[in-house]
């Protein structure tokens, strides 16, 4: 992944480096649990070192990574590096490795989400009662409030939280059972001890490789996280037009510049960038999905593009989520003209109340919604409030038009609903 789009602590899992050292790690470990080295063997090992630049120029000649690795690890270690790579198989050192990886990039992103499921929450809980209207299809429909808008965000960012949270723990698995997985040159129980010491679950059956379900299931969670996110930045996006203004993203005036060319503008920025790249989280999911179907027990064909997605997905979701947070945590409410814009159909998103009270008085339902319709969508496109429309017709003289037209109405179960915040983690 760019730099620009990497923060550094998850960048740093992922670096040629970074993942030769887990490399060595299941060297090491696979090592300590053989019969034959003596304790100053053992410890030559432990001792042993590579560099990427050696490795890189060893395979040049191999033009074989992992051989490549062995071959500079083993010279390091001595006369004891015959034990290095003993029984293994390219893929035990690989896919054992690359589940330390993930396990690492987890913790980091599932911490970032119970940040931003929090976030979420507090907001919700501040805007309890700001009244806004709700939009189906882009278009005025009811009432509602701001909070409540962010309490289902919250929700859907605790679920994504939860399948995160599933998916690298599926992913928190190794196999060191050797070529197409039959445990010809280590036992099982010696697989189990291995993984042991690196605090991870074994494949049940490994057929040389870790199954790709696994990383498949894990990028479709990651996928599924950036698309709720961008469905968050898609309202934000929305309610930032100048037609709408209801909220802003968080601007630094006097440092920060909306336009190259056009001073005035601010623009929603973070909001358009989580949208761009949850886009690429959703491709990088369908080819995890192409990723699963191998040949055989075992081919290369996913080893390119894990390179790829893996590294680039759990970087990018990371970023994302914060982006997201900074997003939350500075979004800018305009209250007022929330409430100014709840008056631009002039009464008419009280229709349904008005439907509702008419038929208590005893209408029939197509009579009640007819006349509802034609009174509403005269006040609409007349400019006259549909309260004086109401008061001045004769099929509506029985309504209590100061009980029709109540917000308290569409906000009376906020608070009980926004008790079930409290449920989160």
């Amino acid at each position: 992944m760019i730099t620009r789009y990497t923060r550094p602590e998850l960048g740093a899992i992922w670096t040629d480096a970074a993942r030769m050292e887990r490399w060595r790690e299941v060297e090491v470990a696979a090592a300590e649990e053989l019969d034959g080295p003596t304790a100053e063997e053992l410890a030559a090992i432990r001792a042993a070192t590579f560099t990427v630049e050696a490795v890189r120029e060893r395979e040049q000649v191999t033009d074989h990574d992992v051989a490549a690795f062995v071959d500079v690890l083993a010279a390091s270690a001595g006369d004891a590096g015959r034990f290095i790579h003993y029984g293994l198989t390219a893929s035990d050192v690989l896919d054992t490795a690359l589940a330390l990886q993930l396990r690492d990039a987890g913790a980091i992103i599932l911490a970032g989400s119970r940040e931003l499921v929090a976030a979420f929450a507090k907001r919700a809980r501040e805007h309890a009662q700001t009244l806004c209207v709700g939009r189906t299809h882009g278009v005025h429909a009811e009432p509602t409030t701001f909070g409540l808008k962010l309490a289902g965000f919250a929700f859907e960012a605790q679920r994504n939280r939860e399948r995160l949270e599933r998916a690298f723990v599926q992913t928190s698995v190794g196999a060191i059972s050797g070529a197409v997985g039959t445990h010809a040159a280590h036992s099982p129980d010696y697989e189990r001890r291995v993984l042991d010491r690196l605090g991870l679950a074994a494949e049940p059956v490994s057929t040389q490789v870790v199954a790709r379900d696994r990383h498949a299931e894990l990028l479709a969670a990651i996928a599924l996280a950036g698309s709720g996110l961008e469905r968050f930045a898609t309202e934000v996006r929305h309610l930032q037009r100048t037609e709408v203004m209801e909220a802003q993203e968080p601007f630094k005036p006097g440092e920060q510049k909306g336009s190259s060319a056009m001073p005035h503008k601010r623009n929603p920025i973070v909001s358009e960038r989580i949208c761009g790249l949850a886009r690429v989280l959703r491709g990088n999911a369908q080819a995890a999905l192409e990723n699963v179907a191998l040949w055989h027990e075992r081919d290369i064909s996913h080893s390119g593009a894990e390179r790829v997605i893996l590294p680039d997905s759990t970087i990018l979701l990371d970023y994302v989520q914060h982006l997201a947070l900074r997003l939350v945590n500075g979004l800018v409410i305009d209250a007022d003209r929330m409430r100014a814009n709840l008056e631009l159909t002039h009464g008419a998103l009280f229709s349904q109340r008005v439907l509702l009270a008419l038929i208590a008085t005893g209408q029939s339902r197509d009579d009640a919604y007819r006349t509802t319709q034609e009174l509403a969508q005269r006040a609409w496109a007349t400019g006259t409030p549909l309260r004086e429309l109401l008061a001045a017709d004769a099929r509506t003289s029985a309504l209590d038009l100061d009980t029709v037209f109540d917000y308290g109405a569409y906000t009376n179960h906020v608070p009980e609903l926004l008790t079930r915040l409290d449920t989160l983690s």
